[in-house]
């Protein structure tokens, strides 16, 4: 096995290391997901919208104090060319320092957040929640030391036990009535699991070091980084801190779960190519024209996949809603909708980042994220006013503004030109659009029932965006099975 204090030294070449990387950290994070799937739209027909809309509202206080979890400290590690013993115990003291804070910083914030939202089960949730922070610095350390050798097959295996810890647990909670207490206590068996099989697919457990002097260059990366999960915060969280006050909880619940379906692909798949981009971009930081050329072949696989998917759920929103939901969830058909045709742009959005913190310029991240938070945040404020279908539209009318102005600011960074990245982008665009022309319209026509109709609308729709990219964008796709054959 490679040290974990240097990238691994096998004689691979390194594409071959990027390829093995993505095959692994994808295909173990899909096979996660479906099991996490297959018990989360369970879970979902079981339990009731207002519980989601309930537990939501803990989400905005979690997610805020886990930004500053100290994945920027871990993610440091990986950056640097070489790490020593001390600087991984180093990293693992402050990792642990920091999060046992963010957890008695959060049991503080509990009846605050309650009385923000007038419903008291706030507190007791985030009270519970609280012991989530125990378990990050025993997956944050390991991951980083896997990522750096790029061994994300140890990484895939751990991922997939906690999944199917996880989604037992859910399944377990929904059936024996917990209610809203399924979707507290399923995360934390998710995150226990994680946390040991990642320690132990690492071999990390070690004593932490809580002598920190010579760890300034650490701390600083990783305290510039949680300046952009701050930002990231805003984006994410304020349109439910928004409307947590103006919704009520079954139409907050409805929300929030059509957003988790429209962010299904940019939250669940994109995250883990971007932690297999970073370490790759981290290893080819001194070549700006293999950065540019690396980035660019990125957005046309991502965007490749990501564009169909979204078109898709907007054509098929409604019977994909009745089928995979049930009716008691038919309002979120117009909110999924409309979120699925802003998702595109925030897929590209968030594939900046990785390239532009690993040749060490975090700060346009950060920047982008202020800008950005300020755009969202005025959209959703203006949105709220029309409840839930303003606030679903104010991505709509948001999200290509601030990918502009991230593309105009990173781009040169990067050093990718703007016309290379669109002409990327154009060909899978092109036959998504027709591939959701022509399913809206045979959808306009059937009357089947929803679970033969949805079938039927992917099966054209799949037929259709593969025949147009076969037909019209004939050396995209020599290109892409290159790529999987291992040919480029």
């Amino acid at each position: 096995m490679a040290s974990p204090l240097s990238p691994s030294s096998e004689g691979e070449s390194f594409a071959s290391q990027v390829r093995n990387a993505v095959i692994w950290r994808s295909g173990t994070q899909v096979a996660a997901q479906l099991v996490q799937w297959a018990s989360t739209f369970l879970v979902i027909r079981i339990l009731a919208p207002s519980d989601y809309g309930l537990f939501a509202m803990t989400g905005v206080v979690m997610a805020f104090l886990n930004m500053l979890n100290g994945y920027g400290l871990a993610s440091g590690l990986v950056r640097e060319p070489a790490v020593s013993d001390r600087q991984i115990r180093q990293a693992f003291g402050m990792l642990i320092a920091v999060n046992v804070g963010l957890g008695f910083i959060q049991l503080g914030l509990a009846p605050v957040a309650a009385a923000y939202y007038r419903q008291p089960q706030v507190a007791d949730l985030l009270r519970v929640q609280s012991l989530i922070y125990l378990f990050t610095p025993f997956i944050a350390l390991p991951q980083a030391l896997l990522s750096r050798r790029m061994d994300y097959r140890r990484q895939g295996r751990a991922n997939i036990l906690a999944s199917v810890v996880g989604a037992t647990t859910a399944l377990v909670g929904a059936f024996a009535g917990w209610g809203v207490w399924t979707l507290v206590i399923a995360p934390m068996a998710l995150f226990a699991a994680r946390a040991i099989a990642m320690t132990v697919a690492a071999g990390s457990l070690m004593m932490p070091s809580f002598d920190f002097r010579g760890a300034g260059s650490l701390a600083r990366f990783g305290g510039v980084m949680a300046a952009g999960q701050l930002f990231w915060f805003v984006q994410s969280q304020v349109d439910v801190f928004i409307a947590g006050r103006r919704l009520d909880l079954h139409d907050l619940g409805i929300y929030t779960t059509s957003l988790f379906l429209a962010q299904i692909f940019v939250s669940k798949f994109v995250p883990p190519l971007n932690e297999v981009a970073f370490s790759a971009y981290a290893r080819i930081q001194h070549d700006r024209a293999a950065t540019a050329a690396a980035f660019v072949k990125g957005v046309r696989i991502v965007m490749l996949a990501a564009l169909p998917f979204y078109f898709g759920l907007a054509a098929t929103a409604n019977p994909l809603v009745r089928v995979m939901l049930g009716e008691q969830w038919a309002d979120a058909s117009a909110v999924v909708r409309l979120l699925a045709l802003a998702m595109p742009f925030m897929t590209l959005q968030v594939l900046f980042s990785p390239a532009c913190d690993a040749i060490g310029r975090p700060g346009i991240g950060v920047s982008n994220g202020a800008i950005g938070s300020v755009i969202l945040t005025t959209g959703f404020v203006c949105g709220i006013q029309w409840g839930l279908i303003g606030i679903a539209t104010a991505w709509v009318v948001c999200y290509p503004i601030y990918l502009a102005i991230s593309c105009w600011r990173s781009l040169p960074v990067i050093g990718a030109r703007a016309r290379d990245v669109a002409a990327a982008i154009v060909p899978p665009l092109t036959a998504a659009a027709v591939m959701a022309i022509v399913v809206a319209g045979l959808d306009h026509v059937l009357t089947l029932a929803p679970l033969a109709r949805l079938i039927l609308l992917v099966t054209v729709g799949a037929a259709v965006y593969a025949g147009w990219l076969a037909i019209f964008a004939k050396q995209l796709v020599r290109e892409t099975l290159a790529l999987v054959r291992n040919r480029v």
